[in-house]
């Protein structure tokens, strides 16, 4: 066993008397032990000192970054104190450069997948959709969400990689294996024709921006709202809670209506039919009324229209606006049923009814049965 000047000399006799290999098993495996406990101590100190100052500052996205970070810089630390390990000691070192070969490409991606996370989480929290005009917030959430998709297959491909290439087994049957990889590219592309199209949509989805998460959209003769774009994938959510799963490449080839596309504002139309005797002006008074009573009202555009007159009705449009979709939905529905409810109230003679009366020359309705045939049907029930 070689001397080792910082032992003291009981110690260093108690090694000298064991074998060889026994001793440099013992003082290596306190050494990895002392030297992880170490790096464990010190990431708990640095890391407790870095959550005050984070719970300190008004910003959540300090916390954010912090909580992320965590994990991966434990255990980079606890990789860093075995290589100070494996150079105080030799034998050690020839162990470390197979397993740290495989391990760093690790912990650096791991690393990259924090730090990368942390941001674009931070980022998110600073752009607020509660906000009443809410597009720009959306999307540039919906940028990032789906960068950071694509920027997570490329680092952990990337890693995987890495670490392959760190197995000597691995990389000489790479090496060999290239030679015949043409017609296995040419194959392997073949068949997964549909998913690289689906990925090339998603890159076009997040340069493009057709839709953004939150807008409201009518596809496939459903309405809802994007609740989720993936790489490959939209989650639309429609009205009663059901999901509808689309391809990314049907919002690039086919049509679609995006009443969200420009703002969230959103324009809404409620048809109502009175009768062709009805006189407006109160109806319009009472339409704007309640419109402007209504607290999910923007104060934009209230209006009343006759857009059509047929034998029996009239048709009455009223326009009204909103912030967004949801809120001009129960806005709609709001005004509908309390027009409703004020026509059988106060003008119950405009609910529209049906008349199929024709009059003869002596004035009476014809079809109307005479005096005779009356009396006549009275003795036959007698």
């Amino acid at each position: 066993m070689p001397e080792l000047t910082f032992l003291p000399a009981s110690a260093q006799a108690f090694l000298d008397g064991l074998p060889q290999w026994l001793a440099v098993a013992t003082v290596g495996g306190a050494a990895i032990l002392i030297a992880i406990l170490a790096a464990l101590s010190i990431h708990s100190l640095l890391f407790r000192v870095l959550r005050r100052i984070a719970r300190s500052s008004h910003s959540e996205a300090d916390n954010i970054v912090v909580r992320k970070l965590a994990r991966p810089t434990r255990w980079a630390l606890v990789a860093l104190a075995l290589v100070l390990v494996s150079d105080v000691f030799p034998a050690f070192e020839t162990l470390w450069d197979r397993i740290g070969a495989l391990v760093m490409p690790l912990l650096v991606g791991w690393m990259a997948l924090a730090i990368m996370h942390a941001l674009v989480e931070a980022a998110i929290l600073k752009n607020d959709v509660e906000v009443a005009d809410n597009r720009s917030a959306r999307r540039k959430r919906t940028r990032l969400t789906i960068f950071n998709r694509i920027a997570t297959f490329v680092i952990v491909f990337v890693t995987v990689g890495l670490m392959l290439l760190a197995i000597p087994g691995v990389r000489d049957i790479g090496v060999t294996l290239m030679a015949s990889a043409g017609l296995a590219a040419l194959a392997v592309g073949a068949a997964a024709q549909p998913a690289l199209k689906a990925l090339i949509s998603g890159f076009q989805m997040a340069l493009t921006e057709p839709v953004i998460v939150g807008d409201a959209v009518i596809i496939g003769g459903e309405w809802g709202w994007v609740e989720e774009i993936r790489t490959t994938y939209v989650v639309v959510k429609v009205w009663d809670e059901r999901r509808l799963v689309v391809p990314t490449s049907k919002f690039l080839e086919e049509i679609f209506q995006n009443w969200t596309k420009t703002t969230a504002q959103l324009m809404g139309t409620v048809y109502l039919y009175v009768d062709p005797a009805t006189k407006l002006d109160p109806i319009r008074a009472k339409a704007l009324e309640l419109i402007e009573s209504n607290d999910r009202w923007d104060g934009r555009v209230k209006h009343m229209q006759v857009t059509d007159l047929a034998r029996d009705a009239i048709e009455l449009r009223f326009l009204m606006t909103a912030k967004d979709s949801p809120t001009l939905y129960d806005l709609r529905c709001d005004f509908r049923e309390a027009m409703i409810q004020w026509l059988a109230a106060e003008m119950p003679e405009a609910l529209v009814r049906s008349r199929v009366i024709s009059v003869g020359d002596d004035g009476k309705p014809l079809g109307a049965p005479s005096a005779e045939a009356l009396a006549q049907m009275g003795g036959d029930q007698a």
